[in-house]
């Protein structure tokens, strides 16, 4: 029987929706019926070839939505803005986006004063955008400036009254001495990890300073003539403790590595100071005296060369007056010379990379006394 005798004509039946998403598009579409066409019979004439195309084509026709892939009905505007959400789309290939390349900020334009305001102080105009990856030196010298700032007249006072302790307590005995001998070692620990831009390190700064201390121990347990065995021997001890806690370390390589040159040069320096403790009696007298006057004459308003060559002069002056108070006699002039001169390398260690004023205070007070050690061990050993 075919679906027209099955179902009379108005009255078929639509063929079941499937189920899932397309159930309520289904249940919406109605069937309409064909137009009549010319050429064909009407509606209700019987006509058995017109029946058999009809039958036809009814079965060959399928009225629900397929799953076909190839075909892609054109969605206009309007149809798309009224389709849900929900309606399945076909998805298409992906391609990779390409690598987006960061735009350059723009440079800010530099300010230019007048003609009329220009600034003749030599200093560059000052700006709220700096170079964090800079010293204050490099930018002290991309600007023109020295980083080189000696620590002035108030550091020099300090010094030199720390000098006239030494002196004093050098006359006394050594362990007056160790006194004011403590403190410079104190000093020089905290001064030079702060010179080298390490701070807060108390940790360093406690042992570096414990060196010392124990160097000062060591000379005065084995007497000043086996100062040399003391004060090396110290040294070699407390480099291989920094290893030790250098290793012991979470911090980075980097870190680590400044942390460990750091600490053996300020426990170095502390372990050197030692030499006070360890030269004649009479010669630290001299040699402090010289320090003292030293650092004075650098700091009064003298130009560069100038000013060394005074305080040179007035270093050897003033060793010649301590040794014609003590038992050296002439032979105070080349001490004096010679502390002189390592004290001014030491205020020249104290100036460099655009020191603060805590390196003033501190290393600037120190040094000068700290590097000239040496001198007044040896040149006094060798005069007295």
């Amino acid at each position: 029987m075919s679906s027209d005798q099955q179902y009379p004509y108005g009255q078929q039946q639509s063929p079941q929706p499937y189920q899932g998403q397309y159930a309520d598009q289904q249940h919406q579409q109605a069937y309409q019926p064909p137009h009549h066409e010319p050429g064909y019979p009407e509606p209700g004439h019987q006509d058995p070839a017109y029946q058999e195309s009809r039958d036809a084509e009814v079965s060959q026709t399928w009225q629900a939505e397929t799953w076909d892939t190839q075909y892609q009905p054109v969605v206009r505007p309007s149809q798309a803005a009224a389709a849900p959400d929900t309606a399945y789309t076909r998805p298409r290939a992906a391609y990779p986006l390409p690598p987006e390349a960061p735009l350059p900020a723009p440079a800010p334009a530099a300010y230019e004063p007048p003609a009329d305001q220009a600034d003749t102080s030599g200093f560059s105009a000052p700006t709220t955008v700096g170079n964090a990856r800079i010293t204050d030196a490099q930018r002290a010298r991309a600007e023109g400036r020295s980083p080189i700032i000696a620590p002035g007249a108030q550091p020099a006072g300090l010094t030199a009254a720390l000098a006239l302790l030494l002196a004093g307590g050098a006359a006394i005995g050594p362990y007056a001495l160790l006194v004011p001998l403590v403190l410079l070692q104190a000093v020089t620990a905290a001064g030079w990890f702060r010179l080298n831009g390490m701070w807060p390190a108390r940790q360093g700064i406690a042992f570096a300073f414990a060196g010392g201390l124990a160097a000062d121990a060591v000379l005065l347990f084995v007497g000043r003539e086996n100062a040399p065995a003391a004060i090396i021997g110290t040294l070699g001890v407390w480099v291989l403790l920094t290893l030790v806690l250098q290793l012991r370390s979470h911090a980075g390589a980097d870190e680590r590595m400044y942390g460990l040159m750091a600490t053996v040069a300020s426990a170095a320096l502390a372990i050197l100071a030692t030499g006070h403790l360890a030269g004649p009696d009479d010669a630290v007298v001299v040699g402090a005296i010289a320090v003292a006057v030293a650092v004075l004459a650098r700091a009064l308003p003298l130009p560069g060369v100038a000013s060394v060559a005074v305080a040179l002069l007035a270093a050897a002056g003033a060793g010649i007056a301590a040794g014609g108070l003590t038992d050296m006699g002439a032979g105070g002039a080349l001490l004096g010379l010679a502390a002189g001169g390592c004290a001014l390398i030491g205020l020249r260690v104290a100036s460099y990379d655009y020191p603060s004023r805590f390196v003033h205070m501190t290393a600037g007070v120190a040094l000068p006394l700290t590097a000239a050690a040496p001198a007044v061990y040896l040149i006094g050993r060798a005069l007295v």
